[in-house]
């Protein structure tokens, strides 16, 4: 333990992000550079909890107090030894990561919580600065051959795992560039690609290959994968819930990942078609579904210069602070204002939409809208909604966006070639990560259904478990419970 009078004499503290009116010129980070000695400070904060509930909190387990003591004495080779040891991306996870970690915080019962999620991306920028991060490949290869198919959080979090255990590993992707949702579904201004482009330059080094423009089971034939001993299946759910009402049909009203990846192509670099750009600029933009998602159109919306922009939810408005429902240490169902938010949006909550409506030549114009009530069946314990009478009127809307999630992965192509089975969801149905099929396994969205990037890499990391298990007949890799005998100082 650090400081054991350290969660008394300080609290939370946080890099502060740059004005609003200065951010929404550029796709940059937002957050300004923040002193060592304050990320010290905070990790100071760490109580070291007999019971430390973090890790729990965690998909991936991280030895929370153990890094925090190690930053807590500058010793940052240590942190990051604890940190990669359950962690192959903390540069992805301590920027986009929602820290269920610090929701299950001890301190947080009746203190801000820990910052751990800042302080495990300052480890591992600090582990960056100073030349920690190297290429580590195997010193000796097994002669299997694993095919990865998705390059997403978990599909390269299973390709990291595979390598180490000394399989040669190939990723296949079916877009231009590596990365899937973290390359074109999340902004640069929440995670800029050459934090990506730096992780696959050493992942490359450790001899793993990847493949890009490889659509398996389109423009690559799917008895190509022959060669490989095993795959893993990591492509994510990508079939979009779609809002099938009056008017869906007008030119304007587009899935989120579509205006999403455009901007980021944009970003890189890309020429887009004149005939394809979409953009919010001079726009009333209505985005369609309250999520992570639609926060992150409505940052995106605000860079275009969009001239108006209003997020509406179905669900009723969360409370401003923990409820009894969702006591510690579970997730909190509360209000989250986004960095988004606070550059400008007009958020409403318990809303029903009702049909689009457009002008003559079938462009949208405006969305006709309700409010509603939700209420619990006293029976059936199960919510429903009824209309409040007269409060149904339109809003101005020339670009909606839908961001209402996702149903399952596409079927269409390499799944339904490869004969795999699917579960009640349309999900890849799979037991211990393996499938229907004895030498193909699966891992993250495409298999548990859309859930966050901690959760992904945690499923590439059991699944490279799963897999080497299969192919050696045991497994050395690390799972989610690591000792913390390992770290000690």
């Amino acid at each position: 333990m650090g400081d054991p009078k350290g969660f008394l004499k300080l609290t939370r503290e946080l890099p502060q992000a740059r004005p609003p009116e200065e951010r929404i010129n550029d796709y940059k980070e937002i957050y300004l550079p923040f002193p060592v000695e304050k990320t010290v400070d905070q990790a100071a904060r760490c109580m070291d909890c007999g019971i430390p509930f973090c890790h729990n909190g965690c998909p991936l387990g991280n030895i929370i107090p153990d890094f925090n003591d190690a930053v807590y004495r500058e010793d940052w080779s240590l942190a990051y030894e604890i940190l990669k040891s359950t962690n192959n991306f903390p540069e992805f996870t301590g920027r986009i990561c929602p820290a269920p970690c610090e929701t299950a915080c001890v301190l947080g019962i009746n203190q801000p919580a820990i910052a751990i999620e800042h302080i495990e991306k300052s480890i591992i920028e600090m582990a960056y600065e100073r030349g920690l991060v190297k290429p580590a490949p195997p010193s000796v290869r097994t002669g299997k051959k694993v095919a990865v198919i998705g390059s997403g959080p978990a599909g390269l979090a299973a390709a990291s795992q595979l390598n180490k255990a000394g399989h040669q590993v190939t990723v296949f992707e079916r877009k231009d560039r590596i990365g899937g949702l973290l390359r074109y579904g999340i902004p640069d201004f929440k995670l800029e690609k050459n934090v990506i482009d730096r992780r696959l330059a050493i992942m490359e080094a450790e001899g793993i290959r990847f493949a890009p423009n490889a659509d398996i089971g389109n423009n690559v034939s799917v008895d190509s994968l022959n060669e490989f001993h095993a795959i893993c299946l990591c492509g994510g759910s990508t079939v979009p819930r779609d809002l099938n009402i009056p008017g869906r049909e007008l030119d304007g009203i587009h899935f989120a990942m579509e205006f999403l990846e455009q901007n980021n192509r944009r970003v890189a670099g890309d020429k887009i078609s004149q005939d394809e750009v979409l953009m919010a600029t001079d726009k009333h933009v209505v985005v369609i579904g309250g999520g992570d998602t639609g926060s992150d159109c409505v940052g995106t919306s605000n860079r275009h210069r969009a001239k108006s922009v209003t997020q509406i939810e179905l669900l009723a408005k969360p409370p401003e602070t923990r409820s009894e429902e969702t006591p510690w240490p579970l997730w909190p169902m509360m209000i989250r204002t986004s960095s988004s938010h606070e550059e400008g949006a007009d958020r409403h909550w318990a809303l029903l939409t009702k049909s689009f409506h457009g002008n003559e030549t079938g462009q949208v114009q405006s969305l006709k809208i309700c409010e509603i009530n939700w209420q619990k069946n006293t029976e059936t314990g199960r919510f429903g909604f009824e209309e409040v009478p007269g409060t149904e009127r339109e809003i101005p809307c020339d670009l909606a966006l839908l961001a209402i999630g996702y149903l399952h992965p596409q079927h269409t192509g390499l799944l339904d070639k490869l004969g795999v089975a699917y579960d009640e969801r349309g999900n890849v149905k799979a037991n211990d990560y393996q499938t229907s099929i004895e030498h193909i396994f699966s891992a993250g969205d495409m298999r548990r259904g859309q859930s966050l990037v901690v959760w992904a890499i945690s499923e590439g990391r059991e699944a490279a478990r799963a897999i080497d298990s299969y192919l050696m007949g045991e497994t050395s890799l690390e799972g989610k419970e690591v000792s913390h005998l390992a770290f000690d100082a």
